[in-house]
């Protein structure tokens, strides 16, 4: 029992990892549950076991923080519970493989004295794997608990990205600390980096420009419902219906794929909610799925109805326009199918409705909406700060990030979802407009505050006013670069004098 002891409680200390994110926010779990694991990597004696022991508290880590996706699986992917069961088993497990990774490398290759500064590092760059390897799923990095911590001042400094490396900087120092004693220097460096991200947080790296009112529509259109023929005129008066309520706004959003008709097959409604939104000198950012017959093509889209300037007088719209945002960043089964002639036979799961998406350039212009510029994000491509940032621009007004977690119900998955979206807001200083089908749609200001939000699961509208920002923050303008920079030269720093080490005791 005592063999397995050390695996036990480092998978009991992943699984803790979940109450550290929304909807449950106790952030101070996730360095003290990675300093434990962290701690049993100190004192386990064999080398090999260090893979398995990362493996475990990934296993824990993922298995209980992204437990949702079995909803969709079992819900919506017509498999029988054992097989949906096992499909997590598998993902959970290869998601695992990444701090197995960082696990190994570290007991592998670097002295136990370099610990504090080469783990950190190590994991950076196995999450940079992570969110880059089969097109990436970056969801639950450490970083994201820290929102509401003493650490959320270094967010617009360092970004998402390097809070993690902190956590895990504070965590490696801990451990170290409760197998030597030596209690003072992880005290101190805790007590300076808790400290600074306090004072960090006080400082205003942008400014507040001009308020914008913003209506938002949630249709809470059931997933079963979405894609039946039948269902689209109800599902379009729906969205036609809540927005009586927000014509005074100047922008109006609908959520991802709120039009459930192809964008060629919808055009008497698209053209109809053009001229009626310009009538009122609005504009409506709706999601819709657009299909190229010729060139057997489709796109999830973002497009613009109305005033694309303020000063416009009539609707701009017409099939095609260049008004539009194409999603880039695709979801695995979801919008796209891996090796699709074999696994599209095998389960619905692997032949869901609209999983055959084409895929959108990686930098687009933004959307003009009545003389609004928004930043597009559609769904999970809020995960991913690179490629948020990089569609940011010197006017851009706020990001637009829509989004349908019905396929969650009544999971965390939303939640952690906003949370996500809420990061983005702080760490490049300016706000998210979150539109989904049925939650949680919310206005974030660029502190990453929540300013109003609807309830999940109900048919409702609301508008709010959202400050523009000029300025920048640190991060918006360097990125991730700095500390990918810190990897390049502390590692093989840290190997080049091991190594020297080893030959001046070898010389002696």
């Amino acid at each position: 029992m005592r063999k397995w002891l050390p695996f036990l409680l480092v998978l009991i200390a992943g699984m803790s990892l979940t109450m550290a994110y929304a909807p449950f926010n106790l952030w101070l779990i996730t360095p003290v549950a990675v300093a434990l694991s962290v701690r049993q990597l100190y004192v386990i004696t064999e080398k090999q076991s260090a893979f398995w022991l990362g493996w475990c508290f990934g296993l824990g880590w993922f298995g209980a923080g992204i437990s949702w996706v079995h909803v969709s699986i079992a819900d919506f992917g017509g498999l029988p519970l054992i097989a949906s069961v096992f499909l997590m088993v598998v993902l959970c497990g290869y998601l695992a493989l990444f701090p197995a990774l960082s696990f190994y490398l570290t007991r592998r290759y670097i002295e136990r004295p370099y610990w504090p500064l080469a783990l950190p590092l190590i994991w950076l760059f196995t999450e940079w794997l992570r969110s880059w390897l089969l097109t990436g799923f970056p969801w639950l990095s450490l970083g994201y608990s820290q929102l509401d911590s003493p650490l959320a001042g270094w967010i617009p400094v360092l970004g998402e990205t390097g809070v993690s490396v902190l956590v895990m900087f504070i965590a490696v120092l801990v451990a170290q600390a409760s197998i030597s004693k030596k209690l003072l220097p992880a005290g101190g460096a805790t007590a300076f980096i808790a400290l600074s991200g306090i004072f960090l947080n006080n400082i205003n790296w942008v400014d507040e420009d001009h308020s914008v009112s913003i209506g938002m529509a949630q249709g809470n259109i059931a997933q079963s419902l979405r894609w039946v023929p039948e269902q689209d005129v109800p599902t379009m008066n729906t969205y036609r219906d809540l927005t009586q309520v927000l014509w005074n706004n100047e922008v109006i959003i609908w959520p991802e794929a709120a039009i459930p008709k192809l964008e060629v097959l919808a055009q008497e409604y698209i053209r109809t909610m053009d001229n009626e939104a310009a009538e009122h000198n609005t504009a409506i950012v709706t999601g819709v799925v657009n299909y190229n017959f010729e060139s057997d093509e489709a796109w999830n889209n973002l497009i613009v109805l109305g005033n694309e300037q303020a000063q416009d007088n009539s609707g701009h719209y017409y099939y095609f326009h260049a008004n539009r945002y194409a999603k880039h960043h695709l979801l695995p089964v979801g919008e796209f199918v891996p090796f699709e002639d074999w696994l599209r036979p095998l389960a619905p799961l692997f032949d869901l409705p609209m999983s055959s998406f084409s895929r959108g350039d990686f930098q687009q212009h933004n959307l003009t909406a009545n003389g609004v510029k928004l930043a597009p994000a559609i769904c999970f491509e809020i995960a991913f700060p690179h490629q948020v940032r990089a569609n940011l621009y010197a006017d851009t007004d706020f990001i637009i990030t829509v989004s349908n977690d019905a396929w969650f119900g009544r999971s965390h998955g939303p939640a952690q979802h906003l949370q996500i979206a809420r990061m983005r807001a702080k760490e490049l200083g300016i706000p998210v407009i979150r539109s989904t089908n049925n939650g949680i749609s919310a206005f974030v200001d660029y502190q990453g505050n929540l300013v109003a939000q609807l309830p999940q699961f109900e048919r409702a509208a609301m508008s709010a006013s959202l400050m523009t920002t000029t300025g920048i923050t640190p991060y918006r303008y360097a990125g991730d670069w700095p500390l990918y920079l810190s990897c390049l030269i502390i590692l093989p720093a840290i190997l080049f004098r091991q190594r020297r080490r080893v030959q001046q005791t070898l010389h002696d």
